[in-house]
């Protein structure tokens, strides 16, 4: 099956924001999108990795097990430079891979992805703790909230696929 995207922009934006939120996020559902719609694009590269089935599940359980960890007191702050690190990667990731399988040029789909992943982990880190201050709320409760908001949207995005 070919995979047509008519936005890998809008895509590689999307995953990377979805990394600054959750790190696992992104390359969870571009290889969750790959592995069902396999791209010619890919098949030497080894961004082709993440159409394998079981990268796919493999990617999936260290979502799940990130959600999970997340709520963790001993959870380090997304903005410490190695979780900083580690999300601009998985949007690089997930937006090369993405802009690869349509057709276009990796390297914008790394920087796409790269810089979502890095404005949205300061965002969503500073809008977690504001909310967690102003409404009392306890910050793994807004964590369930922020995961449910990934989930939803990676399925929209696998949806749109």
């Amino acid at each position: 099956m070919k995979l047509i995207l008519s936005t890998p922009c809008w895509h590689a934006l999307s995953l990377g924001i979805l990394a600054g939120m959750r790190t696992f996020s992104a390359p969870c559902i571009a290889s969750h999108i790959l592995s069902h719609d396999h791209s010619k694009n890919l098949s030497k590269s080894p961004l082709g990795l993440l159409q394998s089935n079981k990268v796919a599940i493999g990617l999936k359980i260290f979502a799940v097990a990130e959600f999970v960890g997340d709520k963790l007191p001993s959870a380090p702050n997304r903005i410490k430079p190695v979780g900083v690190i580690a999300r601009c990667l998985s949007g690089s990731l997930a937006g090369a891979a993405i802009y690869k399988a349509s057709g276009g040029n990796p390297y914008i789909g790394a920087i796409v992805g790269s810089v979502s992943a890095l404005g949205s982990t300061f965002g969503s880190f500073f809008l977690r703790k504001n909310l967690s201050e102003k409404t009392k709320i306890v910050d793994p409760v807004i964590g369930v909230i922020e995961d449910a908001l990934v989930i939803g949207a990676g399925f929209g995005l696998v949806r749109s696929a």
